[in-house]
């Protein structure tokens, strides 16, 4: 009996589990295929179930994978025969399907399917998401059909694959492509300021940020209006300083409207993942960005770098970030609305907000 994703119409798998950061452009790539009478198979690990719900995919094929730690030879050997369960649960499932593209958007999880696929002879494309190629997307590039990158720049990629890969932009959620047509507004008698990655453990933005608005001349913290994803464990004790500051303030672990205040903002502080950094880049926002330190090959400092370099946001590095650093660049930007107005339009000049037909262009010419 013919699978049922077959019948009508090509079909992509898009292979993407592990993290939203992998999952949510893979599923802009999906809306946008499906718009394009595409059919979609969702390819992926058990990690991704609580990220998956609202994935516009006919079929989901479940894959067997693991993340490598290199400094352990025990849990190399035991990865790697996880990931070869995959490919071949993958090879098993598309002989049923037979797609006509596999798309992987990096992490361990998207392995098994592009090499069930690259083995196979099948058209396959890679996304990369950051600045920095990701260590799973550096194992197969060289092998896939083609390339698409976030960013201009592609470290650690080989000479071969810079060559090659496609520029196109990281997919973002339509609430913040629609952003792209609102205009920039300077502050003038209110003061917007989010505060974004206190939710994942980040107790640097969750202390520190506090901190150093109560040091803000008092004229300035009358006019702000501050919004902050704070770890709950540092909610109180935020409230409290803000409170004694004359700060009006809302703080929470998680704003699940954060397109709508990203549009509000006047100013943003916050980590640089390479979806942060783009979602503002489309928004058209200025930003304080800091870069996770621990992030592997500081690809989130090479993120922040599309907007650092064209002056649309201030990069401060864990290293070097006090309380009173943090102070004098809040005080320097906000209260300077120029300024504000001129980084705004510098980040709406590097962004992509066609970014998901730009991916669904380069994976209809590639399947061809």
């Amino acid at each position: 009996m013919p699978d049922p994703v077959r019948p009508n119409g090509r079909v992509a798998v898009l292979a993407a589990g592990g993290t939203g950061g992998h999952l949510f452009p893979a599923q802009a790539l999906a809306e946008a295929l499906i718009a394009r009478g595409w059919r979609i198979v969702l390819a992926t690990d058990d990690r991704v179930a609580g990220h998956a719900d609202s994935f516009p995919a006919e079929r989901r094929i479940p894959l067997s994978s693991a993340t490598a730690r290199a400094s352990n030879p025990l849990s190399v050997i035991r990865a790697a025969f996880k990931i070869l369960a995959g490919v071949l649960q993958a090879r098993k499932a598309f002989r049923e399907i037979d797609p006509d593209i596999v798309v992987g958007f990096g992490g361990y999880p998207s392995l098994p399917a592009l090499i069930a696929g690259i083995t196979q002879g099948r058209r396959t494309v890679i996304h990369e998401q950051n600045a920095v190629s990701g260590r799973a997307n550096r194992l197969l590039a060289d092998h896939v059909t083609a390339v698409g990158c976030a960013f201009p720049t592609l470290q650690k990629a080989s000479a071969k694959v810079k060559a090659r890969a496609v520029v196109v932009g990281n997919p973002v959620r339509p609430e913040i492509r629609a952003l792209a047509d609102k205009p920039y507004e300077p502050p003038t008698d209110e003061i917007r300021l989010l505060i974004t990655g206190g939710s994942q453990g980040a107790r640097l933005l969750s202390e520190l940020m506090p901190a150093a608005v109560r040091k803000l001349p008092e004229e300035l913290r009358l006019k702000l209006k501050v919004q902050q994803q704070t770890r709950v464990e540092s909610m109180d004790n935020a409230r409290k300083i803000y409170a004694d500051a004359m700060v009006q303030a809302e703080i929470a672990p998680f704003f699940r409207d954060l397109a709508g205040r990203l549009g509000q903002a006047h100013l943003v502080v916050g980590r640089a993942g390479a979806g942060t950094v783009c979602e503002i880049a489309c928004a058209g926002r200025p930003a304080i960005l800091v870069p996770l330190q621990i992030a592997l090959d500081d690809d989130q400092g090479q993120n922040a770098r599309l907007l650092f370099d064209v002056g649309a946001a201030e990069v401060a590095r864990e290293n070097e970030l006090t309380q009173p650093a943090m102070t004098a660049a809040l005080k320097a930007l906000l209260s300077n609305p120029a300024r504000l107005a001129k980084m705004a339009a510098a980040a709406r000049s590097v962004a992509r907000p066609d970014a998901a037909d730009r991916l669904a262009d380069l994976v209809e010419q590639t399947a061809r």
